[in-house]
């Protein structure tokens, strides 16, 4: 559930597909083939299912359409989860999702009927929501970006409960405003990384930073928004 395949979940999908492949009585394609001598001798690749929508083929491969500009980097997903979360609810429903396929598909030039969309809409539903709530939290529909562009995996190991949360918010809102500026977040971000060093690097500190921050309101990152990158869900 971290976003990506790897290791031995890589292994293992490598083996299924060549299995099923060979059943079939067809032959790998070309992208399946360099796939395979990519990763199948490797133990330390990883890859999301963007990368891996571009190996499989399909009758119609939407998430390719995911490639295009809006959701080229961590902080192009962040403005737009902040644009079609409209009502700050922390995630995003079939509603919100169908509006925010609606347009992706538009910028790719892709033409579809409602039908279609509602399909698309529930196929995403199917594939992104991990605890089967009908609704997509930031973290799971992340999943959409490639592997090296999502720093969310990374903080994947250094979230904290709600009580951590909401003392870590008050220390690092040092003028009691309610929200962290960037400077504010800037602290709160650098101590992160030295506490812990194995999952954040401080060299990206910037790229993190500025990620965070597309998620605020004119430089006001409040409690809500910030608790979707550092607060457990189950808090």
């Amino acid at each position: 559930g971290n976003g990506f395949m790897d290791g031995k979940e890589l292994q293992n999908f490598i083996q299924e597909l060549q299995q099923a492949r060979k059943k079939a009585g067809l032959d790998l394609t070309p992208e399946m083939k360099a796939f395979v001598d990519q990763y199948g001798k490797s133990t330390d690749g990883k890859i999301g299912i963007v990368e891996l929508a571009q190996v499989l083929p399909t009758e119609e491969n939407f998430l390719l359409f995911f490639r295009c500009q809006q959701l080229k980097s961590s902080e192009d997903f962040m403005q737009t989860w902040r644009k079609y979360d409209s009502d700050h609810s922390g995630f995003i429903d079939s509603e919100e999702l169908k509006s925010f396929l609606k347009d992706l598909l538009q910028k790719a030039n892709k033409q579809i009927d409602d039908s279609k969309l509602t399909e698309y809409t529930e196929i995403m539903l199917r594939m992104f929501d991990a605890n089967n709530d009908g609704k997509l939290e930031l973290t799971e529909l992340a999943r959409l970006l490639p592997v090296q562009e999502n720093f969310l995996i990374k903080f994947q190991g250094v979230k904290m409960c709600a009580k951590e949360f909401n003392n870590a918010f008050e220390t690092y809102d040092q003028d009691g405003n309610g929200y962290i500026d960037e400077n504010e977040l800037d602290a709160l971000l650098k101590d992160l990384c030295e506490k812990n060093k194995t999952e954040l690097d401080i060299t990206n500190l910037a790229t993190y930073k500025k990620s965070i921050m597309a998620l605020s309101d004119g430089g006001k990152l409040y409690r809500a928004e910030l608790a979707l990158i550092l607060c457990a869900e189950e808090n």
